[in-house]
């Protein structure tokens, strides 16, 4: 049965629940940045992803979707969900006021009784301070499953959708609202799926950090991480899906949030923690890996001259925020190189990205240069005629830390190419 559903905070998790809920309830978008519902309610979202676009298009003509900044909006609802995304600091650190702010705007207007499902990422007790603070509402918890790129497809076929409440009237609710998706619930009390996001990405975040440096190892042994990566998930007890590919860091913040969450939460409850805080110091070593390369390969050559393609934190979106590419070209900057950057989404800069250069085209970036990094694994990066790009260049140096552009970039004669984990 279509229920009505009030989408707190519309950035990317939020945009793309609430474009995806119009498909099956009556759905209104709330926010509090008025630019943000201009462009949302022209079809447009705050950012690039796949087919978010024509959602919401979709959603505004059927009626089912509309967009609003006044909190009295959530008053009918059936269930409040809160999808902001919570924003980080340089040392990943979540800043929890903000989203507090925000949903102290909403949550005393609400009638009793309304379910209010929490996904914005917020640290494991929120939702028992939450209900301790607004005892006449129902409130659950379901971790966020935003997959940039490909957050369409996670919203609407996820493996499974893990639920925390303690509430009856919460989880017949939510068992309506999710009903329509046909997925298996997964069923817990509410502490435990707060803790399950943060569990989540640290183990993801360790296996990164784990691989990368096992590569570092074998990049001075003589042997080759990725083949040591199929011999890791060829084991049964790892799997072939587990994420043990040599290449980058981890970067963007999501992964680094919780792994820096829990790291808190062990010094919060005097329970110190050796292995966790250990992800994040070796990632933020590996984040130097291709600036250490450069700088080696480079070494006597005057202000060199780096073409960086790719900007955006992952192909599919045009978010800058917490990109290792938009690092590396200003670390690079600071090291006296000259940086040219090219992405296929990213013609112009804001105000906070403005230090970087641009250049119009791959082609024109790599003309005259030293070297080449490969920073984001757009699709289209494999097909560019590299034979006549690498000619252009100054010195043929290829940066490619996942092994991306290899078969494309390999025929060349006098190319370096240098890449995670092998010698």
């Amino acid at each position: 049965m279509p229920m009505h559903i009030v989408v707190l905070g519309l950035w990317h998790l939020g945009s793309v629940t609430a474009a995806c809920l119009a498909l099956h309830h009556r759905v209104t978008g709330l926010d509090f940045d008025e630019p943000v519902l201009a462009a949302l309610r022209s079809g447009r979202a705050p950012l690039q992803e796949p087919g978010l676009d024509a959602l919401l298009a979709a959603g505004l003509a059927s009626g089912r979707l509309d967009f609003s900044s006044d909190p009295g909006a959530a008053a009918a609802a059936d269930v409040l969900w809160i999808c902001y995304d919570t924003p980080v600091d340089a040392a990943d650190r979540s800043d929890l006021a903000w989203v507090h702010e925000r949903m102290a705007r909403v949550l005393p207007g609400l009638k009793a009784g309304t379910v209010v499902l929490l996904s914005a990422q917020l640290p494991v007790g929120t939702v028992a301070q939450l209900a301790a603070l607004h005892p006449a509402l129902h409130f659950a918890c379901s971790p966020e499953n935003l997959q940039l790129g490909k957050a369409i497809e996670a919203f609407e076929k996820p493996a499974r959708i893990i639920v925390g409440t303690s509430s009856t009237q919460a989880r017949a609710a939510l068992e309506s609202l999710l009903a329509p998706l046909r997925v298996p619930l997964v069923w817990m009390r509410t502490e435990s799926a707060e803790m399950v996001k943060h569990a989540l990405n640290s183990f993801l975040a360790l296996s990164v950090a784990y691989i990368n440096e096992i590569a570092t190892l074998c990049e001075t042994v003589g042997a080759d991480a990725q083949e040591v990566a199929a011999g890791l998930k060829s084991d049964p007890r790892i799997g072939t899906r587990a994420y043990l590919d040599p290449g980058g860091p981890f970067a963007g913040g999501t992964l680094a949030r919780d792994v820096v969450t829990l790291a808190q939460l062990g010094a919060d409850q005097q329970r110190p923690l050796s292995l966790i805080p250990a992800i994040k110091a070796s990632n933020d070593h590996h984040r130097g890996w291709a600036l250490r390369k450069l700088q080696s390969a480079l070494a006597g050559i005057d202000r060199p001259a780096v073409a960086v393609l790719g900007l955006a934190y992952t192909p599919g979106t045009s978010t800058l925020r917490r990109s290792a590419a938009v690092e590396l070209c200003r670390s690079l900057a600071e090291a006296g190189s000259q940086v040219a950057a090219f992405d296929p989404l990213i013609r112009v800069t804001d105000a906070e990205h403005s230090d970087l250069c641009l250049a119009p085209s791959a082609a024109d970036a790599l003309r005259g240069a030293h070297a080449v990094v490969i920073a984001t694994e757009w699709p289209e990066f494999r097909h560019l005629p590299w034979p006549a790009l690498l000619a252009s260049m100054n010195r043929r140096v290829v940066v490619d830390a996942n092994r991306f552009v290899e078969k494309a970039v390999a025929p060349a004669p006098g190319l370096v190419y240098l890449t995670v984990g092998r010698p």
